[in-house]
């Protein structure tokens, strides 16, 4: 486990101790699982709202059981880490009355919550935007579905790659001699967690202004389509349907894969200076530069196949390390083909300080991808550990409601809390002087 961890990646630099951060005082309550939801509210946990998830006593989010879980941290896999650091865990069972009624003096304390449950089982547990805005009127109500709560389909699940299906989006990738691919990343899942973030602060700014709370509702359905990106207009101008290129553009030439004598890599020749520039600067071809078909981008992909096979002719008789520093001085858009854990690596990774080593309380130290934010005011909360099941929940509910230890020993009683909330082991003292540095 984390082989390498402590030589490839650095310990994460803290921020400033006084600077202030973006949603301080901002408190949420999280009932999302699994990614678009949570992925949503951990970019508000990284940027400073308190972030409560709420959990099924026992197992928790279902996306905490996805591989790899360490043996260490039962309940807290990669995927889960991965998307849900910066909050607090309570567990909470809310088919007894008790824990509703606790669920909604959190509520009453809270400027957004976030759901993505199946349509009618906030309804069920009287926890639907109707009932909410009773009790907090000023609340930011966000319902992450798949087809929308209301209409014909609103009773239909939905997954990512479902949205790619239906939208369209896997019809476009992929090679135009069999059938399209989906994205292995849920581009899908992770771009509607960016469009429930942004509307969430939209939400919260207009409420500076007014005073008023509202509804918010993102479906994963909507925001496929729209990730077919300017395919869509182009089809609604032309009547054409996209087809599928591969590595290649349907827009530009030359744009795709070429090997080096040991290496793959891109090049994306987006406008007519670009690929004048690599044929005269880079390939010493003044000739390509100036030919008058090629010098032209709609000459240019009507000869597609002889371009390529030129340039591959080319590029294969030089090493990429010979190629890429002669397009970078060209300034030509060009990178590596490189697999997930080069690109962690990568000097460029290392450069913008994307990967770290942050403190986790069973494992000593873990690794930590950053959000691609970078505030000069107001710098992104120091990232800590995604919650185990419940590990907040004693300490959210004397912090925020008041409950003595009679009251919280009531509500276990009740069947409300976690019978047996697990406390976290320590580490062991290798892995502990690793998360010190």
């Amino acid at each position: 486990m984390f082989e390498r961890l402590d030589t490839d990646f650095p310990l994460h630099t803290p921020r400033p101790a006084d600077a202030p951060m973006a949603l301080e005082g901002i408190r949420v309550i999280d009932f999302s699982h699994f990614l678009a939801g949570p992925f949503a509210t951990m970019i508000l946990g990284d940027m400073g709202a308190d972030v409560i998830k709420v959990e099924t006593p026992g197992r928790g989010d279902e996306f905490r059981h996805y591989p790899p879980v360490p043996e260490q941290a039962p309940a807290q896999g990669a995927p889960y880490t991965w998307g849900n650091r910066n909050k607090r865990s309570v567990a909470l069972n809310l088919k007894s009355a008790e824990g509703v009624e606790v669920v909604k003096a959190l509520i009453a304390q809270a400027d957004v919550l976030c759901e993505n449950f199946s349509t009618g089982v906030m309804e069920r547990f009287g926890l639907d935007y109707a009932s909410v805005k009773k009790l907090n009127p000023k609340i930011i109500y966000c319902s992450v579905s798949a087809y929308g709560r209301e209409g014909a389909f609103s009773d239909r699940l939905g997954f990512d790659p479902i949205a790619q299906a239906e939208s369209g989006f896997i019809s476009m990738n992929g090679y135009n001699d069999r059938q399209g691919v989906r994205t292995l990343s849920p581009v899908v899942d992770i771009s509607t967690a960016m469009m429930a973030s942004n509307a969430i602060l939209g939400a919260l700014v207009a409420r500076g202004r007014t005073g008023q709370g509202q509804q918010i509702e993102i479906a994963l359905f909507d925001n496929a389509v729209l990730m077919t990106g300017y395919a869509a207009l182009q089809h609604l101008y032309s009547g054409a349907q996209p087809q599928r290129h591969g590595n290649t553009s349907p827009d530009t030439c030359p744009s795709g894969v070429f090997m080096s004598q040991d290496k793959p890599f891109y090049i994306n020749c987006g406008n007519d200076k670009i690929f004048h520039r690599l044929a005269a600067q880079v390939l010493e071809r003044p000739d390509l530069a100036n030919d008058p078909v090629y010098s032209d981008r709609n000459g240019r992909m009507a000869k597609r196949d002889e371009i390529f096979k030129l340039l591959e002719e080319l590029f294969v008789q030089q090493p990429w390390a010979y190629w890429q520093p002669r397009m970078r001085a060209a300034q030509i858009p060009c990178g590596e083909v490189r697999s997930v854990g080069d690109a962690l690596r990568s000097a460029e990774a290392r450069e913008r300080k994307l990967v770290t080593r942050i403190p986790h309380p069973t494992l000593g130290a873990i690794p930590n991808v950053r959000l691609p934010i970078l505030y000069s005011g107001t710098p992104l909360a120091d990232p800590k550990a995604a919650p185990a099941v419940g590990q907040h929940t004693r300490e959210v509910l004397a912090e925020v409601l008041g409950y003595d230890e009679a009251r919280l020993t009531a509500l276990q009683a009740s069947g409300a809390l976690d019978p047996a909330a697990a406390q976290p082991r320590p580490a062991a003292p290798a892995a502990a002087e690793a998360a010190a540095g």
